[in-house]
């Protein structure tokens, strides 16, 4: 699987330049060749996968997001400058970008479950909102909340972790995050109220 993975990101991308110092932990992507990018994409593929199967339960999904951040590495490798480790800098992008994906599935479940239910939301035409319209609005949403509170909204929503382990990982105390979480949710309930029905709502939030 792994050297499928490698040959799909080749294949989409022949023009193949020099990396310089890819042994250091400072790896400015300005000039890169091929052989230095193989080596980068050996040596932490697999740890990436395993990280991102942790956190989506989808074999599938972690090896298309994983293939993904390497290929817009090489992309941008002109323009990239990689100033930490480069495990750091792979690992933080699985992060986020699993984050994104967790987002997203959950707007689409959302959007699913309260299509299934035919609520008749005729005052406002939420039911013929497209799921597309329905992530924009949430992401939108989530932009608007102070960092510390979308930190741990999207620590318990999308990476399911309880209130004691957001508060290990960002080292605050467990009143500090249902602090948070509880401000994140009265914000998110105002900025969203308007825009949806209550069932949609309470699906996308899980309140």
């Amino acid at each position: 699987m792994q050297a499928l993975s490698e040959a799909s990101i080749f294949e989409r991308d022949s023009r193949f330049r020099s990396m310089a110092n890819a042994t250091g932990n400072t790896i400015p992507l300005t000039v890169s060749n091929r052989a230095i990018f193989e080596k980068i994409f050996k040596e932490h593929f697999k740890g990436l996968h395993a990280y991102a199967y942790t956190m989506l339960k989808d074999s599938q999904a972690a090896e298309d997001i994983v293939q993904n951040i390497f290929l817009k590495l090489w992309e941008k490798k002109d323009s990239i400058q990689v100033e930490k480790s480069m495990a750091s800098y792979l690992y933080r992008a699985v992060h986020n970008d699993s984050i994104n994906y967790l987002q997203h599935q959950k707007v689409k479940e959302a959007h699913l479950a309260y299509q299934g239910r035919n609520v008749n939301n005729s005052n406002n035409g939420a039911e013929n909102m497209s799921y597309e319209e329905l992530d924009r609005k949430l992401e939108k949403a989530l932009q608007t909340l102070p960092e510390g509170c979308r930190n741990v909204f999207l620590m318990s929503r999308f990476e399911n972790l309880k209130y004691h382990e957001i508060a290990s990982k960002l080292e605050i105390s467990i009143k500090t995050v249902e602090n948070q979480m509880g401000k994140a949710l009265r914000l998110l309930r105002s900025e969203l109220a308007d825009l949806l029905p209550a069932i949609l709502l309470t699906l996308l939030l899980n309140l």
